[in-house]
């Protein structure tokens, strides 16, 4: 990574200088024009908060209002908005709905906006990741890198175990011998009683420390578990879920939730995402699954000594997820010049650097990064477990698609049935499959 940033270095601070624009040394109200920008993380807003207040001194007739939109509601008001033209100037999007939207014309070409060569300043995974019909569709903003395992060391430490006995923990669906990590996350559970999850007399019902996070996550979870099964969720933008790994996998998860109760039911975390992070944060969680995306809020609200470790192998390995954010442009915005300055300072080494400044998030452009290890380095928080997984083993897509929407809304339900236990994994998985493909119109 070191050699890339060394080499693209000089032409990224160059095109920063080019797109930030000159400082005007009179500027009235009325010759300001305010470009809107939405995204539903409030910890990486605050860092924008201080991208923009340089930019603003740069290009003093751009006022930048950031608009932050909770993620529960972020993707129905997205839709909404973009079809009644109240949309934002720019916003965040992911792999998963960005398809819809290039399809239908809402999103600025960044090639046209800012160059053919611009994408060579940024994380290629990312680039990879938004480029549909030969095309790069939004601004690279955060990479995600992969997923590991955020662990509580004094919980550990109370159960005799070592950071180190996590990070050689595999997981088997149909060979017990081969696993042990639901024999850890027994372990690690603990009743109201004070009796764990593998002792004789354990109370399910009265949890008052869950072992690990096993919910309806298709990020954090899922996928990391459906792909070192050796299954898949998707083949091209069609649903894919309805196999026998991939059911083998999601079956483990229920079982280890509603049979030997080592992570929160699912009736806690279906209507709340937050539910396992809370928990974790608040010292009832020894084991949480997740990524980057989070490492800020523990850091913050975690007053408990805590690491982080490499993600367990299934059958195939350790198989992660990998991710990126971009900002895009809003086709219909009647700012156009105004977006256009504003995408090439996100898309600068200066303006992306704050990102990193203060540990919210991985740079997208790829020499702003270094901003963002060089802040935890001076935290001791060891990262490298979530670059790890995905530079030395294989990876599994993330969900993506014209219609995705369509289609989640047509498997969200079951799944949500599926780990409630209320319906066997593989009918459900099936069901769930035609319904999603029926819905984008596939008739696999």
């Amino acid at each position: 990574m070191a050699k890339r940033i060394l080499t693209i270095a000089a032409a990224v601070a160059a095109s920063s200088l080019m797109l930030s624009g000159c400082a005007a040394s009179d500027t009235t109200e009325a010759d300001t024009t305010t470009v809107n920008f939405r995204l539903w993380d409030e910890n990486v807003a605050k860092a924008y908060e201080a991208s923009f207040d340089e930019f603003e001194e740069q290009n003093p007739n751009i006022s930048v209002n950031i608009n932050v939109v909770p993620w529960d509601e972020y993707w129905s008001k997205l839709r909404t908005d973009v079809a009644g033209g109240t949309m934002d100037d720019v916003f965040w999007i992911n792999n998963s709905y960005y398809g819809a939207y290039v399809d239908s014309g809402n999103l600025m070409d960044v090639g046209a906006v800012m160059g053919a060569g611009a994408k060579e300043a940024w994380e290629q995974s990312v680039v990879d990741q938004f480029t549909r019909n030969d095309t790069l569709w939004g601004v690279p903003q955060l990479y995600d890198a992969g997923i590991a395992v955020y662990y509580n060391a004094e919980l550990l430490e109370a159960a005799g175990v070592s950071p180190e006995d996590l990070n050689g923990l595999t997981w088997d669906p149909e060979e017990t011998e081969n696993d042990n990590y639901l024999a850890m996350a027994r372990k690690l559970t603990v009743d109201s009683s004070g009796t764990t999850g593998d002792a004789k007399g354990f109370d399910g019902g009265s949890v008052a420390q869950y072992g690990t996070n096993l919910a309806y996550d298709l990020q954090a979870i899922l996928l990391p578990f459906i792909g070192s099964n050796g299954g898949k969720f998707q083949d091209g933008d069609e649903f894919a879920f309805a196999n026998e790994n991939s059911a083998q996998a999601i079956n483990y998860l229920v079982q280890a939730i509603n049979k030997y109760h080592v992570a929160p039911p699912a009736e806690e975390t279906n209507g709340d995402g937050d539910f396992s992070l809370t928990a974790f944060t608040e010292g009832k969680m020894a084991m949480f699954q997740s990524g980057l995306y989070n490492l800020k809020e523990i850091s913050e609200s975690a007053d408990f000594e805590w690491g982080v470790t490499m993600l367990p192998a299934g059958p195939e390995g350790r198989v992660s997820v990998t991710n990126g954010i971009v900002a895009a442009g809003n086709a219909a915005s009647e700012n156009k010049d105004a977006v256009k300055k504003v995408l090439g300072w996100l898309g600068s080494e200066q303006g992306n650097a704050y990102l990193g400044k203060d540990g919210s998030a991985v740079p997208g452009v790829v020499a702003a990064q270094d901003t963002y290890f060089e802040y935890w380095n001076k935290k001791d928080v060891d990262v490298s477990p979530f670059f790890d997984v995905v530079s030395d083993g294989p990876t599994i897509p993330a969900p993506t698609g014209t219609n995705y929407q369509k289609g989640f809304d047509q498997f969200d339900p079951l799944f949500k049935e599926i780990f409630m236990g209320s319906i066997d994994p593989l009918k459900g998985l099936e069901q769930a499959q035609a319904a999603a493909n029926g819905a984008i119109g596939s008739p696999k």
